[in-house]
């Protein structure tokens, strides 16, 4: 009676655990479905005195397209809209990120001016930026600068908070804001031809 009672005991209990892993792996399954995108750089917001300096060095204006790749919650492109008049788009690849600068927008009652977009900045097209901000890191900067070069008008300006071109595209301007370091650039017509 007893081997028998232990028997259906660990039976049971084998039947528990094989439920377990099988709810449990149902459970992982769906976490990553849902998981968030892999990241290149982490979200790290721009203090609002870096995003005045960076819309002042770029003389943003009104009738001004800007756009702000890697945007996180949107601030830049909304501070361009409500203080310049400008209009703007952010592209970020985390979902959680735009619906925040989606928010924001509408809470700044900059809706009707900015756009907000899920996207791989190295799949995006923004050839129509009279602006472009960046908050990236020194290697995507890198990899994305031929892209800058190839769709952006001459004239068109670059501003990168902390982080340069490097050597291949030495900054027409830096400042320091905050204990930050801003980059600036001007599309040119030798850039578009090294693209």
């Amino acid at each position: 009676m007893k081997a028998r009672f232990l028997v259906v005991r660990t039976a049971f209990g084998a039947m528990l655990l094989s439920m377990a892993a099988l709810l449990s792996g149902g459970a992982w399954a769906q976490d990553t479905a849902q998981a968030p995108p892999r990241l290149d750089v982490p979200y790290v917001p721009t203090p609002e005195v870096v995003v005045d300096k960076m819309l002042e060095l770029a003389k943003v204006e009104k009738g001004d397209m800007l756009y702000d790749l890697g945007c996180g919650d949107g601030r830049i492109v909304i501070t361009a809209a409500r203080r310049y008049g400008a209009q703007g788009v952010g592209i970020d690849i985390n979902p959680q990120r735009i619906a925040e600068a989606k928010a924001n927008a509408k809470e700044a009652g900059v809706a009707s001016q900015v756009k907000f977009m899920v996207g791989n900045l190295f799949e995006a097209n923004f050839a129509d930026a009279d602006v472009v901000t960046l908050y990236l890191l020194p290697d995507v900067n890198k990899k994305l600068r031929p892209q800058l070069w190839k769709q952006l008008k001459v004239g068109a300006r670059v501003v990168s908070h902390d982080f340069d071109m490097g050597p291949e595209w030495p900054p027409e301007k830096v400042e320091k804001v905050g204990g930050k370091t801003l980059y600036f650039w001007t599309i040119t017509k030798e850039n578009k031809k090294a693209a």
